[in-house]
């Protein structure tokens, strides 16, 4: 099953749960980061999961 397209619009309502900053969308990895925590959370069938447990640590060159 491919996931489906990730609604930009909806980025601008979110914020990292940890430091409530904006996120960036990666539509390759389809993923939101968060730049400010180090962490990317992911986006599954376009449903962003907000979950700091369900989040990959990335580095800061990521």
């Amino acid at each position: 099953m491919t996931d489906a397209p990730y609604d930009r619009h909806m980025l601008e309502a979110l914020v990292c749960p940890v430091t409530h900053t904006t996120l960036r969308y990666d539509a390759a990895a389809q993923e939101l980061v968060s730049h400010a925590a180090g962490l990317a959370f992911p986006i599954r069938s376009g449903i962003p999961i907000m979950l700091i447990d369900e989040a990959r640590q990335i580095r800061a060159d990521d």
